[in-house]
């Protein structure tokens, strides 16, 4: 059956994925077998394919498959993170269209809702990760809202209650005003902005004396509850036991002293504002200082802030910053550089500091296990810089709020009674079965318990992933005694903290054990302004049109080719033009391959050269791949395999054992090529999937589960590092002369004669290549060269091509000395910078260096032109 020209991606594609999924080859069951697990970084339910996805995914599926052609029994455990805030939002806001508020609908109404829009909408990527070729146990797909999964937190939590690992307490804490939800401080995005410092000044109690503050806060004047000053600077010694009147509210409020202000910013005097700052905070418990909440959840001022009751933070500023100024309190505005926080969750509003009870973990008592398992390569970093990173926050680590203002989510399992007694328990039952017996009251009914209205941080569901999955916190544990700890976690350096050690922590204090062997840390996708990919600066790629455009084997290879390992990725779309170039380079080898007939004649002796040295060659870059795929180097691997591939595979193998024009190849040569093909497609097929498998089936007639998604993959064995280099030295000879001829304007198929000097080995077993693909007629080797020969040198052997009958010999010579002068003269030039010693001095050292090389080049290249002219010119 004729071969179509070219590889099309969307022929292929969905045939073999459906039939990898009928055959049921991703599906994973504990048996006898070595498991090799990985588990998905979940994605938000709504979320949808992008870049980031794609590279990680792609890796993930590399690792998978090879494991699987391996003999490991491969579980790639897929599933969706419930996502709280921007799930919620997302609900929010379609009810909103609907013409209801939150307000209006009770709370297991909202969650309707919420799940009804999950799933319409939820689970659209995990479709999408199929196209990419994602090979996951679609049938294990979890979602960390699941009843079990559920269950498994709200456990948790209970747990870490008991231990005294968690708490409820009045903390300052980072507040987003637009989800109107606490956020940790991993959620806070920080943003150096072009900024004003607003100097202020306060009127001293029975004084016509002013004290000047600067903040870069205007609106929160109106909170303001102390000024303090620094208790060494001599400025504001006369102040102590002042009172000074805050602007516009005319509040009186106390000059305090302390060390911790910074006498060299602004005015040296600090504006104190307990309930929005938590430095400010710190300084009010400790000078027991009154706290004035101005703001309310949504960022407008509340009725405590006495103005602008109402209005929105933002617009205050701009209208406080006018009425200071109108009121002779505003003494300038500086322009300077600061950094704002942002939320993470919701990229253009500011976060704001808020003081507010909620639920904590204490992450001391976590941390140091984790810490230690990590800097003891129990948990293996790659690449390991990120262990200094990790270390770095591990012990500077801060409680986690856990606790947010949300109805999408697990919600926090702590009942109230109106006396003040907390109860924390897995269900109503427990709960009140507790309550009656804190009260001694055994007629207490449900109705007395008042639960949280909270729910827990999604993360605090994620930290549970690897346990979770397979069903950690069940009866039945077969899975998770099989399964975990888990291989290796693949993710992106940038929620090392939000995840990965809190994954690490949750491990040793729940199961007594690291949840992974490895973590390969992934770098960012950015273009090529090194902007980070995202959808407010318009700079990412439709995923799925790359896809549809260059295939999934080519998006694959070429975001894989360019990225080492945790170093972030400059996305090109030329790069996916190279992975599909690169699919389109194998299906005309197989072309090619296809073409030619066969018959019961001996290999050529060429042919049993070319199988010789490549069945090295494999061994040799198979030892390179291991060694890649050890350090989790998976570019180099890819590399290496590409370069196998395209250079030694199709450019020289192929070359090498091709009959020649119109006869026919040996059946015993054809057998040892398709072997070849079948070696280097299997070893390709984790990074390009569907081009191999197709290309795996044309190779032969196979049964439906004889695919390369399930073949053996291949074992290195021993090879000669001597058979591979005298290859290498042969490409080098085979390329200097097809270079000559090209230079000469000669046709490759001129046959001419090769002399090599006495360097040379005798009985060079590839001589026989050199002869078919170089155009060489007859080696002489240690003969004398005839006059007029171009030579040319390969490591310590010197070869020489007569040229007397090839080429116009009298041109030549011409051409050798326009060239012999110029270099001459260029020589020249070189000397004259080099013997000016105010040159050779002042220079900057590279700079001389340089010019020496210069010189060595060009006296290497004159003493060349002049041993060719005086050999031709003597002919």
């Amino acid at each position: 059956m004729e071969i179509a020209k070219n590889f099309d991606p969307k022929e292929v594609e969905k045939k073999w994925y459906d039939h990898w999924m009928n055959q049921q080859f991703f599906r994973s069951v504990p048996d006898d077998r070595e498991p090799y697990t990985i588990v998905i970084p979940p994605p938000n339910v709504t979320g949808v394919l992008h870049m980031g996805h794609m590279l990680n995914n792609t890796i993930q599926d590399v690792l998978i498959r090879r494991a699987r052609m391996q003999g490991f029994n491969a579980c790639w455990v897929p599933g969706t993170d419930h996502a709280s805030i921007a799930t919620e939002a997302k609900v929010v806001r379609k009810l909103r269209e609907q013409g209801i508020t939150k307000a209006d609908i009770a709370r297991n109404e909202f969650l309707e809702h919420a799940f009804e829009w999950k799933e319409q909408y939820g689970g659209i990527i995990i479709e999408q990760l199929k196209k990419l070729g994602a090979s996951c146990d679609w049938d294990r797909t979890r979602f960390t809202m699941e009843d079990s999964l559920s269950k498994a937190v709200i456990h948790v939590f209970v747990e870490l209650y008991k231990k005294g690992f968690l708490y409820r307490d009045l903390k300052m804490i980072n507040w987003d005003p637009a989800a109107q939800t606490t956020l940790s401080n991993e959620e806070v995005i920080y943003k150096e902005e072009q900024s004003n410092l607003y100097h202020v000044r306060y009127r001293i109690k029975n004084s016509n004396e002013f004290l000047t503050i600067a903040t870069t806060r205007p609106e929160t004047i109106l909170g303001d509850t102390a000024i303090c000053v620094h208790p060494e600077d001599e400025r504001y010694a006369h102040l102590k036991g002042a009172r000074v009147i805050v602007p516009l509210v005319e509040r009186e409020i106390p000059v305090i002293f302390d060390v911790y202000v910074d006498r060299e910013f602004g005015t040296g005097a600090l504006k104190v504002t307990p309930a929005h700052d938590p430095n400010d905070y710190e300084l009010g418990q400790k000078h027991e200082l009154e706290t004035i909440d101005i703001m309310n959840p949504d960022g407008t001022l509340s009725e405590a802030a006495q103005c602008y009751i109402g209005e929105d933070r933002m617009d205050v500023r701009k209208k406080i910053v006018k009425n200071l100024k109108e009121r002779d309190h505003l003494v300038e505005v500086e322009p300077i550089q600061n950094k704002v926080g942002y939320s993470e969750r919701n990229p253009d509003t500011i976060v704001e500091p808020r003081l507010s009870l909620q639920w904590f973990v204490d992450m001391q008592k976590l941390a140091p296990q984790a810490l230690d398992a990590v800097m003891n390569d129990e948990v293996g970093f790659f690449p390991p810089k990120f262990k200094n990173t990790y270390r770095h926050w591990m012990e500077n680590i801060r409680d986690w709020p856990i606790s947010r203002q949300l109805w999408w989510g697990q919600r926090i399992p702590a009942y109230y009674i109106e006396d003040g007694t907390v109860i924390v328990a897995e269900s109503d039952e427990e709960a009140l079965a507790q309550a009656r017996e804190k009260t001694g009251n055994a007629e207490l009914t449900m109705a007395a318990l008042r639960q949280d209205e909270d729910v827990v941080d999604t993360w605090f569901s994620s930290w549970l992933w690897p346990i979770s999955v397979f069903d950690g916190f069940e009866e039945d544990k077969t899975d998770f005694d099989y399964y975990y700890p888990t291989t290796v976690l693949v993710t992106g350096w940038d929620i090392i903290f939000f995840w990965v050690a809190r994954m690490v922590m949750a491990g040793y204090e729940f199961k007594g054990e690291r949840p992974f062997k490895h973590v390969y840390f992934t770098g960012m996708v950015r273009d090529k302004q090194r902007r980070k990919m995202s959808k407010s600066l318009g700079n990412s790629p439709d995923a799925l049109g790359l896809i549809d455009t260059y295939g999934a084997d080519g998006v694959r290879v070429g975001m894989l080719l360019s990225v080492a390992a945790g170093n972030d990725l400059l996305f090109d779309e030329k790069l996916c033009e190279q992975g599909r170039n690169f699919a389109n380079k194998i299906w005309n080898a197989l072309r090619l391959v296809k073409g030619w007939e066969t018959d019961g004649s001996d290999a050529r002796p060429a042919e049993k050269a070319a199988h010789l040295w490549f069945h090295d060659r494999l061994q040799s870059a198979l030892s390179e791949i291991e060694k890649s795929y050890e350090d989790y180097r998976l570019s180099e691997a890819l590399m290496t395999i590409y370069k196998l591939i395209w250079d030694d595979f199709c450019s020289w193998y192929l070359e090498a054992v091709k009959p020649p024009y119109g006869e026919k190849i040996s059946a015993s040569s054809m057998l040892s090529i398709r072997q070849n093909f079948n070696q280097v497609v299997k070893l390709l097929h984790p990074f390009m999937p569907f081009l191999t498998e197709e290309v795996y089936q044309q190779l032969a007639d196979r049964d439906a589960d004889d695919c390369v998604a399930v073949a053996d993959y291949p074992e290195q064995t021993a090879f000669d590092e001597k058979i591979v280099s005298d290859f290498e030295r042969t490409k080098e000879i085979i390329t200097a002369i097809r270079a000559f001829k090209q230079e000469k304007g000669i046709s490759p198929r001129e046959e001419f004669e090769l002399y090599v000097k006495k360097n040379a080995p005798s009985g060079n077993e590839f001589d026989v290549i050199i002869h078919k693909l170089a155009g060489i007629s007859q080696i002489h080797e240690n003969e004398p060269v005839p006059e007029g020969s171009y030579s040319f040198r390969v490591g310590a052997d010197e070869f020489a091509i007569p040229m007397a009958g090839h080429v116009d010999m009298d041109a030549e010579i011409e051409k050798l000395q326009e060239e012999l002068e110029y270099q001459e003269g260029f020589l020249k030039g070189v000397m004259k910078k080099l013997s000016n010693d105010r040159f050779v001095i002042n220079a900057p050292e590279q700079v001389v260096a340089k010019e020496r090389q210069k010189q060595t080049d060009a006296e290497l290249r004159i003493k060349v032109l002049t041993e060719q002219l005086a050999s031709l010119e003597s002919k």
